[in-house]
C-alpha cells in the first residue's frame, strides 16, 4: 500500500523538477536586453554627454622592472698572486677608493726571499757578461774551445730568462724593479686600488694569511653601472638597440632616470621573460647595484580614435561603449581597446563602426549601465 502513496509524490516531484529547468533555460536563452531609453530629464540629471571619437596622436608604453647592474668589466676581485699576512687595512663595505690609492699592507718572507733572488740574479748577470765578452775574444783567436765559448752563450741567454721572469713577477706584486736595490729591499708590499669607485665587499682582518687565491676586496666601479630590466615575451621584439626609457627606484617614483638600450638579449628566461641592458644618461652615483627599478618604454606615436575613458564601461569582463541611436536612445555595444594615455582610450577599428561619424555617450556611461541593469531585473 506505501508503493502506491509515494508513487504520485515521485511523479510530482520530478514534474516539478523538470518545470523548473525549462523555465531556466527558457530564461538562459533569452537575449541580453542593450537598449535603453531616457527622457530630457534623465539625460539631464545623468550628465550624459554626446559626441564623436576624436583623432588623437597616442604611443604605447611597455612597463618593465629591473635592477640596477653592473658589467663584469666593472666589478673586481681584488686578491694577491703571493699570499701573505694582511698588516693594515681602512677599507669598509661602502668607503671609496681611488685608483692607485693603498688599500692594504701586505707581509711575508717570501717577499724578501723574491728581491733576493732578483738582486742575485742580475749581480751573476754581470759577470757572464764579462765573461761572455771574454770567451769571444778567445774563441776568435782560437785560444780556447767553440765548446765554452757556447756554453758561456748559453749561460748568459738563461740567466736573461731567468731575471726577465723575476722581473715580471716583481711587476706583478706592485715592485718596480728599475728601482730595487739592495739598500731598499722590503718585507711589506702595498696593495693598491686598480680602479675608481667603491667598496662592497672586506674579506679579510688584520693578521690573517691570505693565500693567492682568497679574495680580499670587492670593488665596483660606479662609473659604468646600467640599468637590467626585465621585459615580458610578447613586448620584448618591440625593444630596439637605441630606444629611451624612464626608470625610477622602487621606492621613489616621482624621481626619473632616463636611458637608453644598448642590448636587447636573445633568450627568454623560464618566466618569459628577457633582459635589456640600458645605459644610464647621466652619471647617477646614488644608484647602488641591486637597486630594484620600475620603468616605462614610449613605443612610437600614431593616430588613432580616442574617447575620454568615462565613455568605456566594463561588465563581465569585456568593454561596452553606449552608441547613441538618437538624441534619447542609446545602445551598448562591446568594443576592443588599445592604448591608455591622458585619461583617453583608443577605440580600434572593427569594420563595421565609423568612429569618425558614429556619435556615443563620452560621458558619464556607467549611468546608461546603471539605468540598463535596472530594467533587466525590473522585466
Amino acid at each position: 500500500m506505501r508503493s502506491y502513496i509515494l508513487l504520485p509524490v515521485i511523479v510530482i516531484v520530478l514534474s516539478c523538477g523538470t518545470k523548473k529547468q525549462e523555465t531556466a533555460k527558457e530564461a538562459g536563452d533569452a537575449p541580453v536586453e542593450k537598449s535603453v531609453s531616457l527622457t530630457a530629464d534623465q539625460l539631464s540629471n545623468a550628465a550624459i554627454e554626446v559626441g564623436t571619437a576624436t583623432e588623437t596622436m597616442m604611443s604605447a608604453s611597455i612597463k618593465v622592472n629591473g635592477v640596477v647592474d653592473v658589467p663584469p668589466q666593472s666589478m673586481v676581485s681584488v686578491s694577491f698572486p703571493l699570499g701573505g699576512y694582511l698588516k693594515s687595512s681602512h677599507l669598509l663595505p661602502g668607503m671609496g677608493v681611488n685608483k692607485g690609492e693603498v688599500i692594504a699592507t701586505l707581509e711575508d718572507q717570501s717577499y724578501v726571499q723574491l728581491q733576493q733572488d732578483y738582486l742575485v740574479a742580475k749581480a751573476r748577470m754581470d759577470f757572464l757578461s764579462t765573461d761572455l765578452d771574454r770567451q769571444k775574444e778567445l774563441s776568435s783567436q782560437d785560444a780556447t774551445s767553440k765548446k765554452i765559448y757556447q756554453q758561456a752563450i748559453a749561460d748568459y741567454k738563461t740567466q736573461q730568462v731567468l731575471i726577465k721572469s723575476l722581473e715580471e713577477k716583481l711587476r706583478i706584486v706592485g715592485i718596480d724593479p728599475d728601482k730595487l736595490t739592495v739598500n731598499n729591499i722590503s718585507r711589506t708590499i702595498s696593495l693598491r686600488s686598480p680602479i675608481h669607485g667603491f667598496v662592497t665587499k672586506v674579506n679579510v682582518n688584520i693578521g690573517k694569511y691570505l693565500n693567492p687565491a682568497d679574495v680580499l676586496f670587492e670593488l665596483v666601479d660606479p662609473d659604468d653601472i646600467h640599468a637590467a630590466l626585465t621585459v615580458f615575451e610578447k613586448d620584448i621584439m618591440l625593444i630596439k638597440k637605441g630606444m629611451k626609457a624612464k626608470v625610477s627606484l622602487a621606492d621613489k617614483p616621482g624621481k626619473k632616470y632616463e636611458v637608453d638600450v644598448i642590448l636587447v638579449t636573445r633568450n627568454v628566461d623560464e618566466n618569459r621573460g628577457g633582459l635589456v641592458h640600458c645605459h644610464f644618461e647621466n652619471a647617477n652615483h646614488e644608484l647602488l647595484p641591486g637597486m630594484f627599478l620600475n620603468g616605462n618604454f614610449e613605443l612610437d606615436s600614431k593616430k588613432v580614435f580616442s574617447v575620454p575613458e568615462s565613455a568605456v564601461v566594463r561588465y563581465e569582463g569585456k568593454q561596452y561603449v553606449f552608441l547613441a541611436k538618437d538624441s534619447s536612445n542609446f545602445e551598448m555595444t562591446e568594443v576592443e581597446t588599445g592604448i591608455i594615455q591622458n585619461a583617453r582610450v583608443e577605440l580600434k577599428d572593427n569594420g563595421i563602426i565609423n568612429w569618425k561619424e558614429q556619435k556615443l555617450a563620452l560621458k558619464n556611461a556607467y549611468s546608461l549601465l546603471g539605468k540598463l541593469k535596472n530594467k533587466t531585473e525590473e522585466e
